[in-house]
């Protein structure tokens, strides 16, 4: 029985519009493509619930944003709305103290720093460093990441220095795309620049690819992926653009079969590397079928895996594993193997 088979079988895909020809295509990549377990990440940045696997503590790995829900930039396809699940610390002290807190009373493992952006896609964390490299200091274990639009080799550093551990960014590979959606006047090179930046720190670097970020279209996506794969980044995490979060009627939801397509270029182009499915991609079966194709295509992690996820990793004979964390980052401890295909998952997972 082909994948394309077995996925009719499963109760969440029974009515996808699956495409035949490009599932084909990951059956036939499968044996290089499917090198490691597959990780579903379920960190605390919103609420998860799953018919497959557990959700985590509230705030086991939360998302703090230095500016609370304001953005200088107000791009087309987030308007913000993608700070406001975070937890405001609009301040170092309040950062301190909810992050102290929570270590206190929840046992924190880690957290992401993020923010909305000044006019130059730049966040300014300067004054939050002293705040970070004292709770690296009483917390070693402790994990952070951080977003950190454009930056500078200076700004690299300073992050490097506090005790950041992973560093993430947007990376956009179409001109139009920075003009017309983040209404920014920066070139394509500033973006590789400061990849280049944080490449050259002992920091993780997951840069992040949105697909479909012009308006829906694919465009720049290529030129992104050839970008990330001329530095020596960690990881690479895709996400799909939601117009959930955009002014009505001004993006269309791309297509799960270009969607498909680009998670497979990036396998092949990343060999060595991991590639990751993100938190933001269109709800409902498009995200069942975008994540059954990131499973298929031989991705590395999804984060909020979708109903099926699971059975299909089963289907198709992919080990996997689940950890209550951001899918940048991985803690080390606390996710356990899950049981090998045509094995119950009871137990498998915390």
């Amino acid at each position: 029985m082909t994948w394309f088979d077995t996925l009719r079988t499963i109760e969440e895909l029974e009515d996808a519009p699956l495409d035949r020809g490009l599932i084909d295509e990951f059956e036939r990549a499968a044996p290089a493509a499917f090198a490691r377990p597959i990780r579903f990440s379920t960190p605390t940045f919103k609420d998860y619930a799953s018919t497959e696997l557990k959700g985590c503590s509230k705030n086991s790995f939360p998302a703090f944003s230095i500016t609370g829900g304001a953005c200088g930039l107000d791009c087309d396809h987030c308007q913000a709305k993608i700070l406001a699940p975070m937890l405001a610390a609009t301040s170092p002290e309040m950062l301190d103290h909810k992050v102290r807190a929570l270590i206190a009373s929840q046992g924190l493992k880690g957290f992401l720093l993020s923010g909305g952006s000044n006019r130059r896609n730049e966040i300014r964390y300067e004054r939050y460093f002293p705040v970070v490299e004292r709770l690296k200091r009483d917390h070693p274990g402790l994990k952070i990441a951080i977003h950190t639009a454009l930056t500078t080799p200076a700004g690299a550093r300073a992050m490097e220095s506090a005790g950041v551990d992973t560093a993430m960014m947007d990376v956009i590979g179409a001109a139009a795309t920075i003009r017309e959606v983040y209404h920014l006047d920066r070139p394509v090179e500033d973006f590789e620049a400061t990849l280049e930046a944080l490449c050259a720190t002992s920091m993780e670097v997951t840069p992040h690819i949105v697909i479909g970020l012009h308006y829906g279209r694919i465009l720049g996506e290529a030129a992104a992926l050839d970008i990330v794969g001329r530095h020596p980044v960690a990881s690479l995490v895709l996400v799909v653009v939601m117009p959930f979060y955009a002014k009505p009627g001004s993006f269309a939801v791309p297509d799960t079969s270009d969607v498909g397509r680009i998670f497979a270029e990036a396998r092949a182009r990343l060999r060595d590397r991991s590639v990751l499915l993100g938190c933001a991609r269109p709800p409902g079966m498009h995200k069942r079928v975008t994540d059954a194709y990131a499973v298929m295509a031989g991705l590395d992690g999804i984060a909020f895996p979708a109903d099926g996820a699971v059975a299909v990793a089963r289907a198709v004979g992919r080990p996997f594993e689940q950890q209550h964390a951001c899918c940048s980052i991985k803690l080390g401890t606390g996710a356990r193997r899950a049981p090998a295909a045509n094995t119950t998952i009871e137990g498998a997972v915390t």
